[in-house]
Formats: structure tokens, sequence, C-alpha cells
């Protein structure tokens, strides 16, 4: 998903079927199928493969007997009969109070500091727990919007600021704020030189990378530059501001001009710097963060209602500041100089790779 999601879909689940029980004869078209394709016909809604689960966790009787094996073969007349159990899915979007640490909220938005770990959305292996489940507690109007108001994410494990509308107007405004980049996204990133590593920039010097995103063709569950010739992808561009360096690592100042899936992260590793932490992307570890050394620490837009110019800033938290101790890596002096930076233009270092 890029980081401009569409706000399509509902923010409640479509049916709760919980301990509902159906029952009918196997029709005459089904003698000798599967159970499993049986019971499609017996309950439609479900999928394949949560019905089959269903069957093996001894919800499934065939003339009275339990049915465990979703490949035993059914006989017409026979009676089916299954005990309903809601999917995960369906139970996702519920209200679940958590702490959120908010920087700033009114009527029609909602800014708050995201940390490392909490998952944005609900999704397949992370159903509950999510932000969106705790803006369901923190207040009724989110269940009244599409995704509650989530109109940009960050990835899992990157923490940093997101801003959360509270009405449809303002969900509207933001998303046509993202599409136009009038919003503005800063991230503050650890890198270190890798295997090929371009060499670093002077310090202070921004470089530009321009270089498509899309699926890795060798290893589909992660994102990689792509050649758009040959593989499908999206255009992509990122500033890198150098802020400060020592010995084979170095501290980031990132801008988005687009916002693709792990746009930085993918960026920093074809330019030989992954970040550090990031296993996905070759990132070294390092005993004083369990995650990428990426924060979403700037975010600056106009009211999604008045206009009024807003702009919130987030230092960079405790386990960041931890790694940038142990490699000494200035901070925070660097910061009231990388506070001054606004949307950078490429300048002597631009980087373009538009394949």
């Amino acid at each position: 998903m890029s980081d401009l999601e569409s706000l399509q879909g509902a923010a409640q689940p479509e049916f709760d079927l919980s301990g509902e029980l159906r029952e009918q004869p196997v029709a005459a078209a089904l003698h000798g199928a599967r159970l499993d394709k049986a019971l499609l016909e017996l309950a439609p809604e479900f999928s394949r493969s949560h019905l089959q689960q269903l069957i093996r966790s001894g919800q499934v009787w065939l003339d009275g007997a339990v049915a465990l094996k979703p490949a035993q073969k059914v006989a017409v007349g026979q009676c089916l009969r299954v005990a309903l159990q809601p999917t995960e899915q369906s139970q996702a979007f519920v209200p679940e109070p958590m702490a959120l640490d908010i920087v700033y909220e009114d009527q029609a938005l909602l800014v708050l500091n995201k940390p490392a770990g909490l998952v944005v959305h609900p999704a397949a292996g992370h159903w509950r727990g999510t932000l969106l489940n705790g803006l369901l507690a923190h207040a009724p109007v989110f269940a009244t919007l599409p995704r509650a108001g989530i109109v940009h994410r960050l990835d899992k494990d990157t923490s940093g600021l997101m801003v959360v509308a509270k009405s449809l107007p303002a969900a509207t405004a933001l998303v046509a704020q993202i599409a136009q980049r009038a919003v503005a996204r800063r991230y503050l990133a650890v890198a270190h030189a890798g295997p090929g590593a371009r060499a670093w920039p002077e310090a202070g010097q921004t470089l530009r990378v321009d270089a498509p995103i899309g699926r890795d063709p060798q290893q589909r569950l992660r994102m990689a530059v792509v050649d758009l010739q040959r593989h499908p992808g999206k255009p992509a561009q990122t500033d890198m501001r150098l802020l400060a360096r020592q010995g084979g690592f170095a501290l980031l100042h990132c801008a988005l001009h687009t916002g693709r899936t792990h746009q930085i992260r993918v960026h920093a590793k074809h330019l030989g710097w992954p970040l550090v932490g990031d296993a996905t992307y070759g990132g070294q570890p390092h005993p004083a963060i369990a995650r990428q050394a990426l924060h979403a620490w700037q975010l600056a837009l106009a009211h999604p209602l008045h206009g009024q110019p807003l702009r919130f800033c987030a230092p960079p938290p405790q386990d960041m500041q931890q790694l940038l101790q142990a490699l000494q890596l200035p901070w925070p002096e660097v910061a009231e100089a990388a506070e001054g930076i606004e949307a950078e233009s490429p300048g002597a270092g631009q980087f373009a790779d538009n394949r």
C-alpha cells in the first residue's frame, strides 16, 4: 500500500455471526463433494479457508457426528450443521482503549506521535491492537469515518507524527493535500555504509533520490528500486540531507515527495546506506535499538477546514536518542539546524535513477 490511502472501506464489520447455528440436508448436486465445498453452500459469506478452520476445530457435524476433515466426502440427504464463528477480520474494527500520545486535537483533526511497534491499520496478522482500534476508543466520531479517519500511514516499526481526520470534509481535504504534495513530512534516519555504498555527501548537502519503487522481483514481501521497463512500479522521490557523520554511520534528514511503501528504507538501501536495525533491507543490528532507526519528526500542513498553517515537531524517542549517543552522532546539537530545513531542491547532489 502507498502512503496515500484510498478512503474507501467501511469502519465497521459487515457481519457478526458469533454463535449462529445453521443446518440443512446435503443437496443431490453436492453428493460426493468435499465437506468444505458443501459448507460453502451453507455459509457463502465466509472464505473456504475460514470454513476449513471451523471444520478442524470441531464446529461442523454430519448427521450429528463431528466432522474434522475438510476433504471428507458428503452424501445426499446427510444433515450438515455448522456453528458459525466470526472471522478475525470481522472483529477487527472494535474500540480498544490505549494510551495515545496526542500532540494536537480539535474538531477537524488529530495529530499524534506514534510509538514504534504500533500497527496503524488492521491487516492479516494484526487484526487487533492497532492505532485504528485505539482511535475508535478515543472518540465515537472515528467509527463514522472510513478507515477511522486515517489518511496516511507509518510502518509498524517507524515512530513519529501522523495526522488523522475527525470529519469527512477534513478527511477529503487532507487526502487532497497529500495527493498535491502539500503536506510536508520530514524524517530522521540513522544509516550506515553498506557494500558498494555511494560516497556520503558533505555535511549539509542534500541528495535527491529519484528512483521508481515496486515489489522486489526476488522477494515479494519487500519493495525495491525497479526498472519500469521490466517490472511494475511507481515514481518515487526522496531528499536526503546529511546532518552528521561519524565513521561509517550518518544521521540523515529525509523529505518525502511521494509516498511509496517503505520509500526511505528502499532508497537508503539503493544508495548502499541501509538504516540501522532494518533487517528487511540489510541494515546492521545495534543493541541500542530493536527496530529500523527511522522517525517521522516533522509534519506541516494547512488546516483542512480554515487553511491555517500548522507545523508540529516530535523529537526522536528514547531508543533513537540512545543510538545517536552510542554512535557519537550529535543530538540535539544538530536539531536547531534541522528544524529550519524546508522543502529542498535537488541542487548539485541530485541522484537520479529514472529507469
